[in-house]
């Protein structure tokens, strides 16, 4: 009975602990199934502890259940299957997270959306004339953003990197994930 009681106690923190987890994640993921968060998240922090938060309830329901059935017959085989089921458990999410997190780890580009709203705010930057090209990328929370644009050919270098450094610091002020922000100012793509 103390070990049913231990695991129940531990089935009931690791509960708590999921439901703090999910509110964190509700912050974000607002009217999207949770799944659809897991998939899209760029999140790696919350992917990893959501993905440990199942794997551990998971796991301590199927040893209660294997132990209670071996309680229940007096047969340890019983609590072997368990023990087996929560290893498979363990590597299935364990895969699954890092199929998740792998593409944060080498970066991937930020959510379409996003990368929409970086361009139009750009574009509508008074140094800058036109935009030839955006390319993002997403490593864990930080963002890096590569632009080619056009600025006025006519600019002395230093008035060039000047405005340079004042479109960077407008793009950080409105997008403070972004982390690195590198411009190549050119007249065409």
């Amino acid at each position: 009975m103390i070990g049913v009681a231990v695991l129940v106690f531990s089935l009931a923190l690791e509960w708590w602990s999921l439901r703090a987890c999910l509110q964190e994640i509700d912050k974000t993921r607002g009217s999207i199934s949770l799944w659809r968060w897991f998939r899209d998240s760029r999140d790696s922090e919350m992917i990893v502890v959501f993905g440990e938060q199942v794997a551990s309830i998971a796991g301590l329901a199927a040893a209660l259940l294997a132990f209670g059935v071996t309680l229940a017959t007096g047969n340890p085989l019983y609590d072997a299957i368990g023990s087996v089921a929560i290893g498979v458990l363990l590597i299935v999410v364990a895969v699954f997270v890092a199929i998740e997190v792998k593409a944060l780890l080498i970066g991937q580009s930020v959510d379409a959306d996003k990368r929409v709203a970086i361009r139009v705010f750009l574009e509508n930057r008074p140094e800058v004339r036109k935009v030839h090209n955006v390319i993002t990328l997403q490593l864990g929370p930080d963002v890096m953003v590569a632009t080619k644009a056009c600025f006025d050919p006519a600019l002395p270098s230093p008035e060039l990197v000047r405005q340079v450094n004042v479109v960077e610091a407008a793009l950080r002020a409105q997008f403070p994930d972004v982390r690195w922000s590198f411009f190549e100012p050119d007249d065409e793509d």
